[in-house]
This record gives C-alpha cells, sequence and structure tokens, in this order.
C-alpha cells in the first residue's frame, strides 16, 4: 500500500463493531479510486485515509454507506455574502471543496448559499468561513433563526445601496452620452465628460476593480473581470487621448474619447444587477411565505391556569398553548380539550379545514378558524414539520440538477477565453486594420469583455430550479433535490402501494344490516366493540358514534376470532363467521345473501349475534381515496404504465385494481419484494418512480429512480423520499411530472439563449461584420445587451410560476 506524505483524513464510523465489520470497510476503500492508503481503526471507531485529491473524500463516504455502514458528517447551508457573478459561485466552492475534511460543497449563485457537509473532526464552520474569507468573500456563519433575519438585512441593506450607486451612475452618464452623440465640438466636451464619468468608474464602480484585484491574486478571474479591464482600458484610453491628443494629430490622427462608453458600460452593468436582484427575491419568496407562517409569540396556558404570553423560541415541548379564532398554530402538538376546524392547506394545498379535537395533531404554520382549543407542544424550534419543509426547500433550491455540473465547467473556463478572445482581438485589429487598427483594436477588444456575460449562464439552471421547487412547495409537494426535479419528467413506470397510498389505509364500515331492519341491539354493539383492542373494532364504533353505550358483563377477547360479553342474562358475540359455527348461532337467509355479496366485493364482513341468532352483518373495508381514481386516469393518459403491489390478499388487490383501472398489481408481496420488484422495472430500461407510504416501502423507495412518500405516512418514508406528497392525495403526482417538464424546459430555454447570445455577441463585439458592412458594435449598446441577456434569464426563470 502506497504511502503519502500528505495529511491523513479521518472519517468517524458508525455500525462498524466488529473486526469483521472494519474488514468490509477495508476492502470498500481499496475500490475506491484516488485513496492513496487507507487503514480502519476498530477501537477509534474511524478510518484514516490520505487521498491524492481532497474530492475523493466524498467518494470514500459514499463507498463506506454504501456497504452499509455510517459516517459521521454535518451538513449546513450558509449565506455567502460578496459574490458577484457566476464565476465567484465557482470560485467559492472551489477553496471550500478543497479544505480538509469536507465531502461535498456547492455554491448556488442564484440562492447566495454554500451548501456543505463536512467531517465534524476535521473542520467546522468558521474556518471554512476563513477560506472562504482568503479569496475575498465572507460566509455568514450564524444559528439558523437568527441568520435569515440577519441575511435579510444585509440584503435589503444592498438592494438599498445598488440603487444608490444605479440612481447616480445613471443621472451622471447622461450629461456625457449626450455630450459624446451630439455636442462632441464644443469647447471643453473632453474635460466636461472626464469630470462626469470620473466618479462613475472611480467611485460607483470602484467594486468591480477591487474584486477583479481580489481574484488575481488568486489567480482566477470572474464578470469583474471583465467588466474592470473594458471599462479601465476605455476610461484610461480617453484620459490619454484627451491629455496627449498631439500624440495622435502627430500621426494624422484625431484623438478620440470614450468616457460615454466606460460610465454607461458601468450604468448598465449596475442597472442588470439592480433588476437581477429584484427578479431573484421573487425566485425565493416561496421560502419568504413559509416563514412568515409563523407567528413570533404565543399564550401559553401554566398550571395554575394563568394565561402568558411567551416568544416562540420560549416554547417548550410539553407547554399548553392556546389558540384562539384565526390564530396562526404556532408549534407541532396534540390537541387537548376544545375543539376546531383548522385551514391546513398552506402545508398540504388541500382547501377544506380539518376538524381537529382531543388527541388529533395540529402542526406549525396553519390558521384556527372559528373556534378555540388548547394544544400539548410536541415538537418545536426546529423539529416541527413547518420548519421541516423549510429546510427541505431551501436545500432543494441550493441544490445542483445534474445538467448544471456541466455549465458549472464551461462557467469555470468562460472568463479566460473571453479574455483571450478580447486579446486576440485586439491583435487581429492591429495586423489587419491598417492606419485605426490600434483604436479600433482597443474598441473591439472592450466590447469583447463587455458583451460577454457568464452571468447568464450561472443564472439559467437554479433560478429555474429555485422557482420550480418553490412552486412545488405552495402546492404541498416537497421537492428534496434538484436530480429528482430534472428526472421526474422522464419517469414512464410507476409503482404504487395500495394501503394508505391508493386507499385510505384504515377501516371504515361501508354498509351494516340488520335483522329484519331491526337496530334495538345497536347500543350492545357499539359498548361490545368499545372493549375490544381489535383494529376493526374502532371502525365499527366510529360507525355507530352517537348511540348511548351501556354497561357490559362477563367481557372475554377471543383471540382471531373476535369477542364476547353479557348484557340482561342474555350472551352477545361479535366477530368472524367461524365463532358464529362455534356457538350454534343460526344465521338468517338475507343476512347471508348479503354476507356473500360483500366477500365477493372482497369487504371483511363481521357478525354480531344473541345466543340464537344472528342481529346484525357488518362490511368493512379500507376505502380507495376519492382523488385516486382520477389521478390513476391522469398518469395512465400521460403514458406511463402503473403498477400496483400490496401484502394484501389476491381478492382484496383485483377489487381495488379494478375500481381503480390498474392494470397490473402484485398481491401478498413482502416489503423486501418491493424493492425486487423495482430493480426488475429498472433492468428492463424503465425510469421508475416508487410512490408509498410506510417503513415497509422505504427500500423500495431508496432503490427507485424517483421516490415519492405520502405526507401523512411514517417519517422513515419521507426520510428516504426524494419527494413528499404532504395532503398524501395522488393527483399531485402528475402535477408533480408536469412541473418537472416546465422546469426543465425553462432550463433549456434558459441555456440555449445564454449561449445563443454569447455565441452570436461575441462574434460581433469584435469586429466580424466590420469586412461585411463596415458594422461595428458600440460599446455601450454591448453593455445594455449584457445587463439585459441576465435579466431575460431569471425573467424567463419567473414565468414558471404563472404556468398552469
Amino acid at each position: 500500500m502506497a504511502t503519502n506524505n500528505s495529511e491523513p483524513i479521518y472519517l468517524p464510523l458508525e455500525n462498524v463493531e466488529s473486526e469483521h465489520c472494519a474488514l468490509i470497510v477495508e476492502k470498500g476503500l481499496a475500490q475506491v479510486k484516488g485513496i492513496e492508503s487507507h487503514k480502519v481503526e476498530l477501537n477509534n471507531r474511524r478510518a484514516a485515509i490520505t487521498v491524492d485529491d481532497n474530492e475523493v473524500v466524498s467518494e470514500a463516504v459514499r463507498a463506506v454507506k454504501d456497504l452499509g455502514y455510517g459516517v459521521t458528517t454535518v451538513k449546513g447551508s450558509f449565506p455567502v455574502l460578496g459574490m458577484t457573478c457566476a464565476s465567484c459561485a465557482g470560485s467559492a466552492e472551489s477553496i471550500v471543496k478543497h479544505q480538509p475534511g469536507v465531502v461535498n460543497a456547492s455554491v448556488n449563485f442564484a440562492t447566495g448559499n454554500l451548501t456543505v457537509e463536512y467531517l465534524p473532526n476535521m473542520t467546522d464552520a468558521p474556518t471554512l468561513q476563513k477560506a472562504v474569507q482568503s479569496v475575498g468573500y465572507d460566509l455568514l456563519v450564524e444559528d439558523e433563526s437568527t441568520q435569515q433575519e440577519t441575511l435579510e438585512t444585509i440584503h435589503a441593506e444592498k438592494f438599498k445601496q445598488l440603487k444608490r450607486k444605479t440612481t447616480w451612475a445613471i443621472l451622471l452618464s447622461i450629461p456625457v452620452v449626450i455630450i459624446g452623440m451630439f455636442f462632441m465640438e464644443m469647447p471643453y466636451a473632453d474635460p466636461i465628460m472626464w469630470l462626469f464619468s470620473t466618479p462613475v468608474v472611480l467611485w460607483l464602480g470602484k467594486d468591480f476593480f477591487i474584486n477583479a484585484w481580489k481574484q488575481a491574486k488568486h489567480r482566477s478571474a470572474n464578470m469583474d473581470t471583465l467588466v474592470a479591464l473594458s471599462t479601465g482600458i476605455a476610461y484610461l484610453f480617453s484620459v490619454f487621448n484627451m491629455l496627449f491628443a498631439d500624440f495622435w494629430h502627430q500621426r494624422g490622427l484625431h484623438a478620440h474619447v470614450y468616457f460615454e462608453a466606460a460610465a454607461v458600460i458601468i450604468a448598465f452593468i449596475l442597472l442588470g444587477k439592480l433588476l437581477e436582484e429584484r427578479a431573484k427575491g421573487n425566485t425565493s419568496s416561496a421560502i419568504k411565505k413559509l416563514m412568515g407562517l409563523q407567528p413570533k409569540t404565543v399564550v401559553v396556558v401554566q398550571a395554575d391556569g394563568t394565561e402568558k404570553q411567551v416568544a416562540i423560541d420560549e416554547v417548550n415541548a410539553g407547554d399548553v398553548i392556546l389558540v384562539k379564532p384565526g390564530e396562526k398554530i404556532a408549534v407541532d402538538g396534540m390537541v387537548v380539550s376544545g375543539n376546531s376546524y383548522v385551514d391546513e392547506s398552506m402545508l398540504s394545498g388541500e382547501p377544506v379545514p380539518v376538524l381537529k379535537k382531543a388527541n388529533e395533531k395540529v402542526f406549525a404554520g396553519t390558521i384556527n378558524q372559528k373556534g378555540s382549543f388548547q394544544f400539548e407542544a410536541v415538537k418545536v424550534g426546529r423539529e416541527t414539520m413547518l420548519a421541516q419543509i423549510i429546510r427541505m426547500v431551501q436545500d432543494a433550491q441550493g441544490s445542483k440538477a445534474p445538467v448544471q455540473k456541466l455549465v458549472d465547467r464551461i462557467a469555470g473556463i468562460f472568463v479566460p477565453v473571453v479574455i483571450a478572445i478580447a486579446i486576440l482581438t485586439f491583435v487581429l485589429w492591429l495586423i489587419l486594420g491598417g492606419d485605426s487598427g490600434l483604436v479600433q483594436g482597443l474598441l473591439a477588444a472592450v466590447t469583447v469583455l463587455v458583451i460577454a456575460c457568464p452571468c447568464a449562464l450561472g443564472l439559467a439552471t437554479p433560478t429555474a430550479i429555485m422557482v420550480g421547487v418553490g412552486k412545488g412547495a405552495e402546492r404541498g409537494i416537497l421537492i428534496k433535490d434538484a436530480e429528482s426535479l430534472e428526472l421526474a419528467k422522464k419517469v414512464n413506470a410507476i409503482v404504487l402501494d395500495k394501503t394508505g397510498t391508493i386507499t385510505e389505509g384504515r377501516p371504515q364500515v361501508t354498509g351494516i344490516r340488520w335483522l329484519n331492519g331491526d337496530d334495538a341491539a345497536k347500543s350492545i354493539l357499539l359498548s361490545l366493540e368499545k372493549q375490544s383492542e381489535h383494529p376493526l373494532a374502532e371502525a365499527v364504533v366510529k360507525h355507530l358514534e352517537g348511540a348511548p353505550a351501556i354497561t357490559l358483563s362477563m367481557f372475554d377477547s377471543i383471540t382471531g376470532k373476535g369477542a364476547k360479553a353479557s348484557h340482561d342474562n342474555e350472551t352477545y358475540v361479535v366477530g368472524n363467521r367461524k365463532l358464529l359455527s362455534e356457538h350454534d348461532i343460526s344465521i338468517d337467509n338475507a343476512l347471508q345473501q348479503q354476507a356473500n355479496e360483500w366477500g365477493g366485493q372482497s369487504k371483511t364482513v363481521i357478525w354480531f349475534a344473541n345466543s340464537s341468532q344472528a342481529l346484525a352483518v357488518i362490511a368493512i373495508s379500507d376505502q380507495i381515496k376519492e382523488t385516486s381514481v382520477q389521478a390513476i386516469k391522469e398518469m395512465q393518459d400521460m403514458g406511463i404504465e402503473l403498477y400496483m403491489l400490496t401484502g394484501d390478499n389476491e381478492a382484496t388487490a383485483k377489487a381495488i385494481a379494478q375500481q381503480t383501472g390498474i392494470g397490473h398489481y402484485k398481491a401478498e408481496v413482502l416489503p423486501q419484494h418491493k424493492a425486487d420488484f423495482v430493480k426488475e422495472l429498472q433492468r428492463q430500461g424503465k425510469v421508475v418512480a416508487m410512490v408509498g407510504d410506510g417503513i415497509n416501502d422505504s427500500t423500495a423507495l431508496a432503490t427507485a429512480d424517483v421516490s415519492i412518500a405520502m405526507g401523512k405516512g411514517s417519517d422513515i418514508a419521507m426520510d428516504v423520499a426524494k419527494m413528499t406528497i404532504i395532503s398524501s392525495d395522488l393527483t399531485k403526482i402528475p402535477q408533480a411530472i408536469r412541473l418537472s417538464k416546465q422546469t426543465v424546459a425553462t432550463i433549456k430555454q434558459n441555456l440555449f439563449w445564454a449561449f445563443i447570445y454569447n455565441l452570436i455577441g461575441i462574434p460581433i463585439a469584435a469586429g466580424i461584420l466590420y469586412p461585411i458592412n463596415g458594422f461595428l458594435l458600440n460599446p455601450m449598446i454591448a453593455g445594455a445587451a449584457m445587463a439585459l441577456s441576465s435579466v431575460s434569464v431569471v425573467s424567463n426563470s419567473l414565468r414558471l410560476k404563472w404556468k398552469k
């Protein structure tokens, strides 16, 4: 095993309990290219590796996780301050990626956030902050609750400052343009233009020069480099021509000045940035809406019954909170007393308010309607469902779609290539341009530098992803990462779990028939089922709610068959057919026929009888959700093959498949076989989405290309899945697929326009049309075009918001 002098990186291991486990991890690490030496230290619960490139660390972590073990990592999201373009994001990302202990890092220019995963034993947030500061940017490292407020203040201040600068730049540039275009021959024209353009270039545009210098120190370049070079050259060239006009006159040439170009370019680029900032503010409106859902204070009911208003941050789990009509619910909890309807549309997208009574869950951000109630806080702060949703949406908006990785590589080499083209343009003009070659060459080089726009490229994907994810969140579709949003449009096979996904997931009484229509014994049936612990008994109790309960004696639960009890010296039983046979109870023909009919519809049939005859037959089934049939038809119309998997028996599965119109189904499927079925479809070349709600679906969800969890299901399913339908309504799935198609189409349009713009703009700026028709692009027009390209890309992304 080759060793290396580089510092070892320690991966903290989880679940590596024995030498055997350690050996498996050793072998797994040996397979990873780029690891030069590796050793698993079982006693220290860590693996020591040396790597030839820090980016191999993420491969090593993935290899350990793929083997079924864990690596302790910390994930964080920090705002990056001081970025001005897509290349800045590249520089900041690159420096963080190369820090020891960083597993993954990505900087999203559109959100201005660094999403990072690191090994807590190797690095921490302040260390990463220092690294980012070394390349001229900064990280906002604070806890989440204050981070957002500080960030809002910083952004608001930055926007105000940008607005001020832009206004001044435009006001000072107007006289320069007027003189430059119409009054060049007036006395002192050049010094007046110099007077007006100097504050624009050296004061209002100073950030471009400062940032370009910071980049140069680290041998990198970004959009600021292009702006600083172009305006700096135009300005210095003009000052030289004004002060040393004789230099040109002796050579028989006129000494032109280009102050208006330098001033107007900065004014236009500042205006472009202002419009871009405003538009980018709109793209993140989904997060702002979600954050606005949580109230700042709550009324806590204290032990002695008095009420006290406290700040949301001071609420602890176990506190009893009073909610009055029209108020927002502050944290997740369980209703203790009172009842009311609660509008949960902001979380689930469902418009109909939900009745909440004792022992029912309520969620932060939802709005109480007319009644008032008290509830006990269960999850507070970062743990509430709303906080998790906000985090998920932020992470998803900050994640990168696969197409973005290619764009990042292009943006990374874009600026150096543009500078090279500008130099080549200048040299060619110098050689081929004759007498005016030097002046025209300088102007053409400046125009090339001005018109090239890495920002349009850098913004193309992330702005569309932000709007797409935000729009999904507003509709109750939580998308965890950009990759699944991009992939969803390709899905051509969807595997649906039955219980809780297609059906409600809770048994309900769908019919009850009494002997000769006489329901006099209703109260006895209710009281008997109330004492039973069988899940089906709950459905009967719910159905008979409102009937008076009576006292029974000698209650006895008969495992696997039902229950019996006595009342007024008469014995009553409730249970299956077998129980009635054992007690020699007679069954009326009409009841038997009804039972056979319900059995044919694959409903569960239970009987209620006294000691001699059956008194009633009850049908119980798991109801199909109202929207499932419509959703299944919609998905089939989209050309998607649907498969239903269930652990239920063949008869039930067949009945549900027939009622919903699903062609392919499998009954009595064990949890581990669900994942095998997904793999089988993938082997056939299908892009598979798995939709489930239970712990038993989690393996299949992890295996599928796109995994979708039902929000009313288990936390584990929601953890594993890349998308969550909060309301558990299947019609949201076709919506998610349409959203994916619209987002990907928007990304493609954005990239097309960004590329086309640069491909056409740069050659025209270089003067390619000059030999044909004598056309040379004015640097001022180039500045306006560059500013517009970014604005048009962001505006195109915003169009997504209004699409159906």
